[in-house]
């Protein structure tokens, strides 16, 4: 992994947090078929933030990795399903949420992604799992959004600015190869 690799995954995810900007503003401007293709773009998007997340973070465990691909993907599949009104706007908020719990497993395990960034990811899935109780969402649902999208863009700001450290993720790699072996 080279540092200008990781920069691109922050690339792509700045383009996702755009892409859902760009979605919420036509909400309501727009005829909905418009906003709603805007957000299947951006959930497309989602999925290549995911797979590159991956990339990323299958030196620290491949199978946990791939769990948190899964994941996310079945969380963009409902969430598309939601624009088509088959199933509630909020039901991917949980599957979100387990997804977050993974990454911020996989990068508190890490060496080469400050663990601060695992914290936060990890609140921020719980936060989203708040979303099953509709008593806490009621008095929690600012708080939860804030979380979310602070530790995603503090995620994709560290990816874009700094990249990661390439000695250690060279080094976990080479352990993780090694381990397979």
């Amino acid at each position: 992994m080279k540092r200008s690799g990781a920069r691109i995954i922050g690339a792509v995810y700045l383009l996702y947090f755009l892409a859902v900007i760009f979605a919420s503003f036509l909400v309501g401007r727009v005829p909905l078929a418009y906003s709603d293709a805007a957000n299947l773009i951006a959930n497309a998007v989602y999925v290549a933030v995911t797979l590159l997340l991956y990339e990323i973070l299958k030196p620290v465990s491949r199978s946990v990795a791939l769990i948190a691909v899964v994941i996310s993907i079945a969380g963009c599949i409902v969430q598309s399903l939601s624009l088509f009104h088959l199933v509630s706007p909020q039901s991917a908020l949980p599957i979100f949420g387990l997804f977050n719990l993974t990454i911020g497993y996989l990068i508190l395990r890490s060496t080469f992604l400050p663990r601060a960034l695992g914290v936060l990811m990890a609140l921020s899935g719980l936060a989203w799992l708040l979303v099953l109780s509709p008593e806490l969402l009621k008095l929690t649902k600012m708080y939860i959004e804030i979380t979310g999208v602070l530790a995603e863009g503090l995620l994709m700001l560290w990816l874009l600015v700094f990249g990661v450290n390439v000695k250690r993720w060279n080094e976990q790699a080479g352990g993780a190869a090694r381990w397979r072996s």
